[in-house]
């Protein structure tokens, strides 16, 4: 049989655990709980913001609305476990105010040497308050594009098409494109021959651009009939024409690439050349010109140009007799 008396002395110690135990297990029933009524708030105050007539379309609502409550879920885990750590330690017997007055004079000093984390955290803060990038947006930061994973009060994360993920720290960040705020954009720059009418060149992307908005796949996600600048560039070996349509965000990708497909075989069904660069050789005056009789296939042609480039390197640099 247990002896009470010898085990009284570690009773303190067991009702101690016991309510550092209880603390540790509210403080994870408080996250579990701040995790799921985080998102169910962000979907209430998406529709009533919406029903509210928010200046902006349900999309545009959900991503914000996102954003913020990844950051209030993080910072609520973290201001929760760093109360429970406080009143565990306190429960076990340590003095807090010797700790706290520690910590106050430590945090003096690291803000000093740690500068940069502080401008990135006041960085993330404004980019957050101006609503300049949402997750899901996809954004140019310091020249690198990519789908915005994340973003926290100190990095945004971008994922590029190729799977890499890019971290940037708001600190450093001195451009920032965001390509999908309320709409986007795809730009055309359609290069056809010099001899191809560019008039029917336009009549023929406003008949894909009817077809386009016909398609139920795309119906949706076209905002506004393909809109034509004209004649952009007369580059060397093609007359560049420039054209854009504007889409739901992020959608611009979709949208251009099948008109991409169908500009593609509609001008190889007409005719219409989209030319491709050249290169001519000319061997000068003394060169002999070049006959070709019958039909030559492709390693018999490969052998005969050779055989010319040779004769022709011959007579420009013709050898030096050896003395």
């Amino acid at each position: 049989m247990v002896d009470f008396e010898t085990i009284r002395p570690w009773l303190p110690w067991a009702f101690q655990l016991l309510r550092v135990l209880f603390i540790l297990l509210v403080a994870a029933i408080a996250v579990r709980t701040v995790n799921g009524v985080v998102p169910r708030m962000r979907a209430g105050v998406v529709r009533r913001m919406s029903a509210g007539g928010a200046n902006a379309s349900m999309a545009e609502l959900e991503k914000r609305a996102r954003t913020i409550s990844g950051i209030v879920r993080k910072s609520a885990g973290v201001a929760i476990w760093v109360v429970a750590l406080m009143m565990s330690l306190r429960e076990i017997g340590f003095d807090l105010g010797p700790i706290l007055a520690g910590a106050g004079i430590a945090g003096l000093a690291i803000g000093f040497g740690a500068q940069n984390l502080v401008r990135d955290v006041i960085s993330g803060f404004f980019i957050l308050l101006e609503n300049q990038v949402r997750v899901n947006d996809i954004a140019v930061v310091n020249g690198t594009s990519g789908l915005v994973e994340e973003i926290n009060l100190r990095t945004i994360v971008l994922r590029g098409l190729d799977g890499t993920v890019h971290i940037f720290p708001n600190g450093t960040i001195t451009t920032l494109s965001n390509m999908t705020m309320g709409y986007s954009y795809y730009v055309f720059d359609v290069g056809v021959a010099y001899k191809e009418d560019t008039d029917r060149v336009v009549a023929v992307l406003r008949e894909l651009d009817e077809e386009m908005r016909a398609d139920d796949r795309f119906r949706t996600l076209i905002l506004e009939p393909l809109e034509i600048l004209g004649v952009d560039q007369l580059a060397d070996s093609a007359v560049i024409l420039k054209a854009r349509y504007k889409t739901e965000p992020i959608q611009q990708f979709n949208v251009g690439r099948e008109m991409n497909r169908r500009i593609k075989k509609r001008f190889d069904a007409l005719g219409i050349e989209i030319p491709f660069p050249h290169m001519s050789l000319y061997f000068g005056e003394a060169s002999k010109p070049v006959r070709f009789q019958g039909e030559l296939d492709r390693g018999q042609l490969r052998e005969l140009i050779r055989e010319e480039l040779r004769s022709a390197l011959r007579e420009e640099f013709p050898a030096r007799p050896r003395s």
